[in-house]
């Protein structure tokens, strides 16, 4: 059964964050929205497999959200 790569799997990723963040650069609010949520189901159709990808849904859940203070 696959399971998710926890551990570091770039072979660049100073790479990855720079064209990220380029991507996003002068982008509204709305717009950068979009552009994850088309990255998320681009990635999540390369990875394909349901079990794989409701791990990576569980563990980021986990994060921790903003108090309300």
């Amino acid at each position: 059964m696959p399971r998710l790569e926890l551990d570091p799997n770039f072979t660049d990723p100073d790479a990855f964050y720079a064209a990220l963040t380029e991507l996003h650069r002068e982008c509204s609010e709305a717009e950068s929205e979009r552009i994850n949520a088309r990255l998320i189901l681009l990635l999540a159709n390369h990875v394909g497999d349901q079990q794989v990808l409701e791990e990576a849904l569980a563990i980021a859940g986990q994060a921790e959200k903003p108090s309300d203070k």
